[in-house]
């Protein structure tokens, strides 16, 4: 039942507001159509009054043109007159350089055709200087090319000479030692060999001056043979053999043809030695001689001195004080000496 009431009440509802909406509808529709016809109205008064006014402009601007251009007619025909009179005045002053200006018009037509014809030498030139630029080009590429291998190759040569500088130097520098060193060595050389000289001669003055004080026996006889037996020489050879070493027989070998010399050499140096020794025993004996003169002239002489001390000829128990000498073996020159091998 509510619900039949509602929708009756809807559709009463509903009604009224169809109803309220079609009203509105129509009522809008009259207002649009009145509105509409005041538009229409407006448009063609408007229009009428817009024709009106352009007849009327269009009347005063055919006024105002037909009256500007009588104005300008007569104007223009004043400065038409006025550019007469001043073409006039100016035709009668330029005369002069009208036909200046034609005599220049006239040179400037042969200095065109000049010009012309200069241009196109220029333009002639300008080619031969382009081919001869891109020639240049070319050219130059070329020579910086060879430049460059020139470049290099000169740089090569240059650390080749250096190179070679460095190698003559150290060259020169080796030279140089070896010249230093040969001058000190061949110095050395030529000094040891007046040395040698010196000295061979001072044996040769010496072998002379020996030869005065050589005995009867050393003149006939010069080499002395060995005093040692056949068996005592090869037991004597035996060890040296076995002692001997490489370098030791080298030198040997090299004296073998001086044997004869080293035996009068040591001949003559046991003789040196010998002396030495027999002279050393005659100043000792010399010595003792002197002191016991000395003791003896003291003890025969009296004075404080020698009253102090012990008096060397006074004897107790058989006994002095005077010195013995000893008893010393005297050689003679004449001894025999045993010289050794």
């Amino acid at each position: 039942m509510e619900l039949e009431a509602l929708t009756k009440e809807f559709e009463t509802e509903r009604k009224t507001i169809i109803d309220q909406h079609e009203k509105e509808i129509h009522y809008l529709q009259d207002i649009f159509m009145a509105m509409e016809q005041n538009y229409i109205d407006s448009e063609y008064e408007s229009k009428l009054e817009f024709q009106s006014m352009w007849n009327d402009l269009k009347n005063m601007n055919l006024e105002e043109k037909h009256f500007l251009r009588l104005h300008l007619e007569n104007r223009v025909e004043d400065l038409w007159r006025k550019f007469q009179d001043v073409l006039k005045n100016y035709t009668d002053a330029t005369e002069d350089r009208k036909a200046a200006f034609e005599t220049l018009q006239v040179k400037d037509e042969k200095s065109s055709k000049e010009i012309e014809v200069q241009m196109k030498k220029i333009q002639k030139l300008q080619d031969a200087i382009t081919i001869s630029k891109g020639k240049i080009m070319i050219h130059s590429r070329e020579s910086e090319d060879e430049n460059r291998y020139i470049r290099n190759d000169k740089e090569l040569v240059l650390v080749q000479l250096r190179k070679l500088k460095a190698q003559r130097t150290q060259a020169r520098a080796a030279s140089q030692k070896n010249l230093v060193r040969l001058t000190l060595e061949s110095n050395a050389t030529l000094k040891a060999l007046r040395k040698i000289v010196d000295k061979g001669e001072k044996i040769l003055k010496l072998a002379e001056i020996c030869r005065k004080f050589e005995t009867e026996e050393e003149k006939v006889l010069p080499f002395y043979s060995s005093v040692l037996t056949p068996k005592e020489q090869e037991g004597i050879q035996k060890n040296n053999l076995e002692e001997l070493t490489e370098e030791l027989t080298k030198v040997m070998v090299d004296y073998i043809g001086m044997e004869n010399f080293w035996k009068r050499y040591n001949k003559v140096k046991l003789e040196q030695l010998s002396l030495q020794h027999r002279r050393a025993q005659l100043l000792d004996i010399n010595g003792k001689l002197r002191e016991m003169l000395k003791q003896y002239l003291d003890g025969i002489s009296v004075s404080d001195e020698v009253l102090s001390q012990l008096n060397p000829l006074f004897i107790v128990n058989y006994q002095s004080n005077l010195l013995q000498p000893l008893s010393i073996r005297i050689a003679h020159p004449g001894d025999k000496q045993h010289p050794t091998t």
